[in-house]
């Protein structure tokens, strides 16, 4: 699977305004609650990483209308450029994920439906990046699979690849980072069947 692991990012940039189209008709906001977690977490008014941000909408609109700022992350320059549009007050920085380095921390961290499409080693080489731009006490907040797997789903006729390691392993990988899991859900019912973490770096590390 891990040739369509690689090609994620180029399929996310062809299909970018088509993503946009179906994600602005979703009409449940079931992340909502995970969001509010993390909003209690981090530092009011300060700035956050959104790591896969895509346009922005509804995740970081949500962040910044309740005091945060935002700084976008994605590999997509079309997603980026809706980005600033939707956002022109908000930071923002086209890279990927795996090769992240802003030498900065921020006041929480968050990887939502962004970080699961990555391979395994990918992932695992995540935690560290995850680590040197959270600051002490800062949340973390990322969905994966619910247990050790690939899975393929379609975005516009496409095979779409997800990964997920073992829960047991993103424990250690958190633990390892100076993180510790504040809650993890698997298959949220909640939030629609998504598995969210929700972790907060050390305050000492």
């Amino acid at each position: 699977m891990t040739g369509d692991a690689d090609r994620i990012v180029d399929l996310y940039e062809r299909h970018a305004l088509a993503w946009v189209g179906d994600r602005g008709r979703q009409k449940v906001f079931f992340e909502k609650s995970w969001l509010d977690r993390f909003i209690a977490v981090a530092t009011p008014g300060a700035p956050v990483l959104d790591l896969g941000c895509g346009p922005g909408k509804p995740m970081a609109a949500y962040l910044i209308g309740q005091g945060l700022r935002v700084h976008g992350v994605d590999s997509s320059p079309t997603m980026m450029s809706l980005f600033r549009e939707n956002f022109p007050e908000q930071e923002m920085t086209v890279g990927d994920m795996r090769t992240l380095s802003l030498g900065r921390r921020f006041a929480g961290v968050l990887a939502w439906d962004s970080f699961f499409h990555l391979a395994y080693d990918d992932q695992r080489r995540m935690f560290p990046i995850f680590r040197d731009h959270a600051a002490a006490g800062a949340p973390l907040l990322f969905t994966s699979g619910p247990r050790h797997g690939e899975a393929i789903g379609v975005l516009h006729g496409e095979p779409l690849f997800h990964a997920s390691l073992a829960p047991d392993e993103y424990r250690a990988l958190l633990a390892d980072n100076g993180f510790t899991v504040l809650d993890a859900r698997m298959e949220d019912p909640d939030c629609g069947g998504h598995s969210v973490w929700l972790a907060r770096r050390a305050e000492d590390r």
